[in-house]
């Protein structure tokens, strides 16, 4: 066997392991051992190029920990500009050489091969990178054989890369199906049987995870409303309103006024987020002996009370500041209303009013307002489905891309 068939049967030999199941480092490891055979070098590194920060990753070199440096330094990027070989046969004798890493390693570098890994789709996957040929200076017979090698190397890079991306895709689909279940079991699952009322409450997030919540809590004749909505939806949001329907509960427990609940709630939110979140909540307790609604409501708007003895709809705007924007010095008084007989209260989150149709207009307040008194008879849920119906039928499949929680309070006339 002649030296060239040897040298290819050593790179059909790489192709073949690197076809196997390899975790990132490990495959990385084989390249840079399989280069430093098949080209008789002493030292080689791989450096994967990360296009987002312009800048070259080395996990694994011989002689060297891992490497971060800008694309625009040195030989390898230089290779990485031009996606060509550098072959620098004697380094001292080439004025782009810097000699200080040698200097300052005691490593005496002789001669430097560097080849673009380029993938299958014409994407740059980085740059290998070997010195010091034991035999001589590198030549134009080894630019051939690590162009072949480095072939083979980016197409393998590129097959794991995507293997780990779609097994961290699954991990997070994962991990997201638990979150959501999660949060999907902290929403009440009934609701509580009160003399002459009917509630309902629904929910659905625009993602796997949503940044919406409700409770209906029943205490000695008093019921406990929350909704809330935090920036955003996803898994930071869930969490958000999450911990505030467990710190009502708490508070709840603990027997605490509305006021106090409300305030510390706010209090320990703003602790915990960062400036930029917060969440808009309504917060009350309807009394089912004296028809009294005493609210707090944190940013959220507007608050629909349906009239029955007049057939309107009021729109009550915010009372305070979303929870967790600042701690409270003063909290103001809450609002108090009272329901009459047939009055239907809605608390309706941002994602039904702002839901957009294909023509992007949004469903609107007065649509709401208009299925609220839509039927005289219809109950909490029926109303609360009737609205959700609307939502989708006006929506003509545009997307969801918003939480979306509706409560529905009715008094029977």
């Amino acid at each position: 066997m002649t030296d060239r068939e040897a040298v290819l049967e050593k790179i059909l030999d790489i192709t073949r392991e690197l076809a196997r199941p390899l975790d990132l480092t490990s495959l990385l490891t084989k390249i840079v051992e399989a280069a430093l055979d098949i080209l008789d070098a002493d030292r080689g590194t791989v450096f994967l190029y990360d296009a987002e920060d312009d800048v070259l990753v080395s996990q694994v070199a011989t002689g060297a920990g891992a490497l971060r440096i800008p694309a625009t330094r040195g030989f390898a990027g230089e290779c990485v500009r031009t996606r060509s070989t550098v072959l620098v046969p004697d380094a001292y004798s080439d004025p782009r050489f810097n000699p200080d890493v040698d200097k300052a390693t005691g490593y005496k570098t002789r001669s430097i091969l560097t080849v673009p890994l380029v993938g299958h789709d014409d994407a740059l996957v980085g740059v290998l990178q070997v010195l010091n040929k034991r035999s001589g200076p590198f030549g134009p017979p080894d630019v051939g054989v690590a162009t072949a090698l480095a072939a083979s190397c980016a197409v393998a890079i590129q097959r794991v890369r995507l293997l780990e991306d779609l097994v961290e895709k699954e991990r997070m689909e994962k991990e997201l199906a638990v979150a959501r279940e999660i949060q999907t079991r902290v929403l009440p699952s009934t609701m509580p049987v009160l003399p002459g009322y009917e509630i309902a409450g629904w929910s659905r997030p625009a993602d796997q995870t949503g940044g919406d919540i409700f409770d209906v809590i029943e205490r000695d004749g008093r019921v406990i409303l929350l909704l809330g909505d935090a920036t955003g939806h996803g898994v930071g949001p869930a969490l958000s309103v999450t911990q505030v329907r467990a710190m009502l509960r708490m508070a709840v427990r603990l027997g605490a006024t509305l006021d106090d609940a409300f305030r510390n709630i706010n209090d320990q939110l703003s602790d915990d987020l960062t400036p930029n979140r917060f969440v808009t909540a309504f917060l009350g307790t309807l009394d089912t002996s004296d028809h009294s609604l005493v609210y707090h409501s944190g940013g959220q708007g507007p608050i629909l009370l349906r009239r029955a003895a007049t057939g309107g709809t009021a729109f009550e705007k915010a009372t305070t500041l979303p929870m967790g924007m600042m701690p409270i010095v003063r909290l103001r008084d809450p609002r108090t209303e009272t329901v009459a007989p047939g009055d239907v209260l809605a608390l309706v989150t941002d994602g039904i009013f702002e839901y957009e149709n294909r023509s992007g207009v949004a469903f609107g307040e007065a649509r709401v307002a208009e299925l609220l008194g839509a039927d005289p008879s219809a109950s909490a849920a029926e109303i609360l489905r009737s609205i959700v119906e609307a939502v989708e039928s006006f929506a003509e499949g545009a997307p969801q891309n918003d939480d979306m929680t509706l409560v529905i309070v009715r008094r029977r006339p």
